[in-house]
């Protein structure tokens, strides 16, 4: 029996999330791709806190019209690493929560190792 789409990604985001934890020193940064949007956190899973949030529906990013999803991760991308510097992070685990590491799960991570991210 073949699993379905979200059921596949469910198995791949259990398999990873064994393995990585998110500490007050090298916090779990986790992306969740919708169809129109993407979030991304920074999280201590030990104390279950977040530090910092972005998403595509900020007001800068939802008002600009004609950009594609891509550059919207761009920008979600250089806005959490913004983010988190300015909260005295500079380290982080990467959580791509199942989805493939491509297309704008890529481009975000890329965009925030760019803007000063270690991941």
């Amino acid at each position: 029996m073949a699993l379905t789409k979200q059921a596949n990604r469910l198995k791949i985001k259990r398999r990873i999330r064994k393995n990585i934890l998110g500490t007050k020193e090298k916090p779990r940064m986790s992306v969740y791709r919708s169809n129109k949007n993407i979030f991304v956190q920074i999280i201590d899973d030990i104390d279950g806190v977040t530090f910092v949030s972005a998403s595509s529906l900020s007001k800068d990013i939802s008002e600009k019209k004609e950009i594609t999803k891509k550059e919207q991760a761009s920008i979600v991308g250089k806005l959490i690493a913004e983010k988190a510097i300015q909260a005295g992070i500079k380290e982080v685990v990467f959580d791509r929560n199942g989805y493939l590491y491509h297309g704008r799960v890529k481009t975000l991570a890329d965009a925030a190792r760019e803007n000063g991210l270690k991941l």
